[in-house]
């Protein structure tokens, strides 16, 4: 009998606050995220679609679903990974993003990969 462990997948996020296209004064907070995801499983899977909750330090939340990520839909395969850069816009300099994405394998059961709750902050200048 073999043993099948089935998919594993590890999430990294880095994020960064891009100045240069916030409007603090507008309350328009813009934010960069790089997400890489990588299959540590034994089983190739599609990301299908991806599920996102965002919320500001004012307690706003928008939820966001769609197809893919940032216009694709990759296959993983055991050792390799995925990534990319997409942003949020936040009323305020303070929020959180937490979500899921859902994958597919090759004979079409599909599971949610959970993405923890990352934060988006504007960096503070210490005098």
């Amino acid at each position: 009998m073999k043993h099948r462990r089935g998919p594993a997948f590890t999430i990294d996020v880095i994020t960064r606050y891009l100045d240069d296209q916030s409007e603090p004064a507008n309350g328009h907070f813009l934010f960069a995220y790089t997400i890489r995801i990588g299959n540590a499983g034994d089983e190739s899977a599609q990301l299908v679609s991806r599920r996102w909750v965002i919320t500001d330090a004012n307690g706003k939340v928008e939820r966001v679903q769609g197809d893919g990520v940032v216009g694709e839909q990759p296959w993983l395969h055991p050792g390799e990974g995925f990534e990319y850069t997409s942003g949020a816009m936040l009323d305020t300099d303070l929020g959180t993003m937490e979500g899921s994405y859902t994958m597919a394998t090759r004979d079409g059961t599909s599971f949610e990969v959970p993405i923890p709750a990352f934060t988006l902050t504007v960096p503070r200048t210490l005098h």
